[in-house]
């Protein structure tokens, strides 16, 4: 009996913990100056994106047909950068960053370019 107390105090000061972070995070995350900075690196990945325009559907094509076809070495060679929001879209080569942003597209098919790469927590 004392185990399963100490087990049930142990998951609660878990999920408690987990509420004040997720709490916090929401805090911040509504704040006016942290919407406006989203926003503003919404923009620029936008802008970013339909300046190398060319270069992705390139590269873009070349991923999809290497999908579609199975060809797994040019896919072991393909960027494994990630977007925070958009998981990982990459379709650069790995490798390119001294050269360019990674380049990707979101699940509803827009062009995205940005700079880092989200925790590889998935």
């Amino acid at each position: 009996m004392d185990d399963s107390s100490a087990e049930r105090r142990e998951a609660h000061a878990r999920w408690r913990a987990g509420w004040r972070t997720e709490t916090a995070l929401n805090a911040m995350m509504s704040d006016p100056a942290v919407q406006r900075l989203k926003e503003e690196i919404d923009q620029l990945q936008a802008s970013m994106a339909q300046e190398l325009s060319p270069l992705l559907r390139r590269f873009k094509e070349r991923y999809d047909r290497a999908v579609r076809d199975g060809d797994y070495d040019l896919l072991v060679r393909t960027c494994p950068g990630k977007h925070g929001r958009w998981g990982r879209i990459c379709v650069l080569d790995a490798g390119h960053e001294a050269e360019y942003p990674h380049l990707g597209t979101t699940s509803e098919g827009q062009a995205v370019a940005w700079v880092g790469t989200a925790p590889d927590d998935d």
